[in-house]
């Protein structure tokens, strides 16, 4: 299994994966809050200024709170719940600063951040979900408040306003939507082997890692499978790279027609692959990969009129019996595998000799 397991550090441990979609949300959370922050707090001296003690000391206080939650976001738990937190009272304040005593007549010019934010920090869905009440409330806070125009010139400016407000609503929907499925697709070729199909190294790496993590709470538990292509090379050195590389999407497609919804299946390198079965005992996962055993050995590749037999061989670890880390896991799998190698091949290994 070389090459499959990232070096261990001084300590015998394995690096950890970098989570690189979550650390950029929470670089922008704190960029927002901060900005925010800032920003309250140069209002609550203007309100001071204009001897509006109340406002002023609310917007310090919401200032205050902004700038200490910029520098916690980097260690809080659910960052959506931090988001609510901050865009609710966020925008019922500028819903506010529409009806209030003494309000300028374009405080509600401020509702045009209301999508930006939303789209932003929660995406496209509920983005929509948030940002559409809240104009729309605005927009009957000033009607309310200002009345409805009289005159073609007051016309005018309101029809600007609310066309403005929902061209920005809308090229903000459109620019999250594209953006969205092109993150979708990066990451799909970031996590996907081209070859095959199934995922690469890494993905299967860091999908097996959350499995630890989630069977530690719930102490439910997985097997992991790891096979190897019988006589690879000679299918290669035979029939040609061409060949080699259909057996691989061949292989990959009997196991894909036998595997279940809650299993995951991994390219690891080369002629080798690596399943983990979700919430599955040993006994059950030595049936199923029976199953895939015989089902790879019985369908034959046609590749250019030829037909090619095929067969792989398997080792099995269970969590946490076999190993309670990833590394241990491998090391028990891989053992196995390489047991059933020496003793023939097209078999499953699922225990250690006596």
């Amino acid at each position: 299994m070389q090459g499959l397991i990232d070096p261990p550090g001084a300590n015998g441990q394995l690096l950890e994966t970098s989570g690189l979609a979550d650390a950029d949300q929470r670089s922008l959370l704190r960029l927002t809050f901060s900005t925010t922050g800032f920003t309250l707090g140069l209002f609550s001296l203007l309100q001071l200024f204009q001897s509006h003690y109340l406002l002023a000391g609310v917007e310090l206080l919401a200032a205050l709170a902004l700038l200490w939650a910029a520098r916690r976001i980097s260690r809080a738990r659910n960052v959506v719940l931090w988001v609510y937190v901050y865009l609710v009272p966020l925008f019922c304040f500028l819903v506010y600063i529409v009806i209030m005593p003494g309000a300028s007549i374009t405080a509600f010019v401020w509702v045009y951040l209301v999508p930006i934010l939303s789209y932003l920090l929660l995406g496209r869905r509920a983005g929509f979900v948030l940002a559409v009440p809240v104009m729309l409330l605005v927009t009957l806070a000033y009607l309310v408040r200002y009345g409805m125009p009289d005159t073609p010139l007051g016309w005018i400016d309101l029809g600007n306003a609310l066309l403005c407000g929902f061209l920005v609503l809308v090229f903000v929907h459109l620019y999250e939507s594209r953006r969205a499925a092109a993150q979708r697709a990066l990451q799909s070729m970031a996590e996907t082997d081209a070859l095959t199909g199934v995922a690469n190294r890494g993905h299967f790496q860091a999908y097996l890692e959350r499995s630890i993590l989630a069977s530690r709470r719930t102490q439910a538990p997985f097997v992991l499978v790891v096979l190897d292509v019988d006589l690879f090379k000679e299918v290669n050195d035979r029939w040609g790279h061409d060949a080699g590389d259909a057996a691989l999407r061949h292989i990959c497609s009997c196991l894909a027609g036998r595997l279940r919804a809650t299993d995951f299946i991994g390219r690891l390198g080369g002629e080798e692959f690596g399943i983990v079965l979700g919430n599955t005992e040993i006994e059950a996962a030595i049936q199923l990969v029976e199953g895939l055993r015989e089902r790879i050995a019985d369908s034959y590749l046609v590749h250019e009129n030829h037909h090619i037999a095929l067969s792989a061989t398997f080792g099995l670890a269970q969590w946490p019996v076999d190993g309670d880390s990833l590394l241990a896991l491998y090391r028990a799998a891989d053992r196995r595998l390489y047991r059933g190698k020496d003793g023939g091949r097209n078999q499953l290994v699922a225990c250690d000799e006596q």
